[in-house]
């Protein structure tokens, strides 16, 4: 069953959604060579609970950290530990925050120190597939439409679209119905209405789309040791277009504004 969220469910994953916002911003500020990733996690799990959240991945079926990590060929849930941040990593985030009950999830790929030019072009293309498939989101249209772009954009490029991973729909619970492929027909799925909330996710990678999970039986990493980028926003359907809940307050992005902030971070590495 696929729910659509009431004008004051949707204000309760607005205020989920800046504190996830405000919390990966606070981590992007501390990327850089040397830095581990259990200090990141730990400053992700402070300013969280900081902003009166708390983190929604933290013990998720087992999971030991508040934020997925993911470096290079990772593609996603990437565990937190004593790894070390070196110059030319890509670094994927992934972290979701919980706020009166309510869920919202989001990712962002950055380049720690100087990145290659083909790490900033893999960079670059995924988050604006992201932004393709939010686009497509409008009452009326089907799931299918949004990985349709998604696939078509990526591929148009070189690149491929992971198939064994697919976003979904959030509430208050991290996971729910519809799935959200990056992959297939238009015209497919469920149809879009209004109140409905997806975390849409392109998981893009520098060669095949094949992917497999290591023995710590959380990441999942390319097949073919190549790079892979991750990028998502949770997204709300309205009546005339989409509103991004992922977002710090005063910038809301609705109709055909996506964020900003992260295109700023890969121009700068361009």
């Amino acid at each position: 069953m696929i729910a659509c969220r009431s004008e004051q469910e949707l204000a309760k994953m607005r205020a989920s959604g800046r504190v996830n916002a405000q919390a990966l911003a606070a981590l992007r500020a501390r990327v850089a060579p040397g830095v581990t990733t259990r200090e990141i996690n730990r400053v992700a799990e402070e300013t969280i609970r900081s902003l009166g959240g708390e983190p929604a991945f933290l013990g998720y079926n087992g999971f030991s950290g508040s934020i997925c990590l993911s470096l290079n060929e990772e593609v996603v849930h990437g565990i937190p530990g004593e790894r070390v941040l070196r110059d030319g990593d890509l670094l994927k985030m992934d972290i979701g925050s919980i706020v009166d009950g309510w869920y919202s999830d989001m990712a962002c790929t950055v380049g720690v120190g100087q990145i290659s030019a083909e790490a900033a072009a893999l960079l670059e293309a995924t988050e604006e597939a992201l932004n393709v498939g939010i686009r497509e989101v409008r009452p009326g249209a089907h799931v299918s439409d949004i990985g349709h772009a998604v696939q078509s954009y990526v591929e148009a490029r070189g690149y491929s679209v992971v198939r064994q991973l697919v976003g979904h729909g959030i509430g208050q619970k991290l996971h729910e119905e519809p799935q959200v492929p990056n992959f297939g027909k238009r015209g497919a799925g469920a149809k879009l209405k209004p109140g409905m909330v997806l975390a849409i996710e392109p998981m893009v990678n520098q060669g095949g789309w094949q992917v497999y999970t290591k023995p710590d039986k959380w990441t999942v990493v390319t097949a073919d040791g190549k790079l892979s980028a991750h990028f998502e926003h949770t997204v709300a359907v309205t009546h005339d277009g989409y509103e991004i809940l992922t977002v710090i307050e005063g910038s809301m992005a609705k109709g055909g504004s996506v964020g900003t902030q992260t295109r700023r971070h890969a121009e700068a590495l361009g």
